[in-house]
């Protein structure tokens, strides 16, 4: 298994259990994919160019170690929900 980082841009008008309810159906979805290490939600942030006309977002980075075949899939999930902005899933260094 392989280290990742992914970080998604959540649509900055969701209430607070709504965010941490998809918060949560990614974990689990991570969990099931491979071994989730880490979740931290950094918060609402200024984006540098607006979004479908947002401002703003919600970032929230995992990090996690699955096998390579497996982003995909995340990847996958991530663009039919839609209040995932954007994101980006990147393989980690191995120093």
């Amino acid at each position: 298994m392989k280290n990742y980082e992914s970080t998604i841009i959540i649509h900055p008008s969701l209430d607070e259990k709504e965010v941490k309810d998809l918060i949560k159906k990614f974990e689990d979805l991570i969990n099931s994919l491979g071994k989730l290490e880490d979740v931290s939600v950094i918060g609402k942030r200024r984006l540098a160019y607006e979004i479908n006309k947002q401002k703003e977002g919600i970032y929230v980075l995992y990090t996690f170690d699955a096998e390579p075949n497996s982003i995909a899939e995340l990847e996958r999930n991530y663009r039919i929900t839609d209040n995932i902005m954007k994101f980006i899933t990147v393989k980690k260094s191995e120093d």
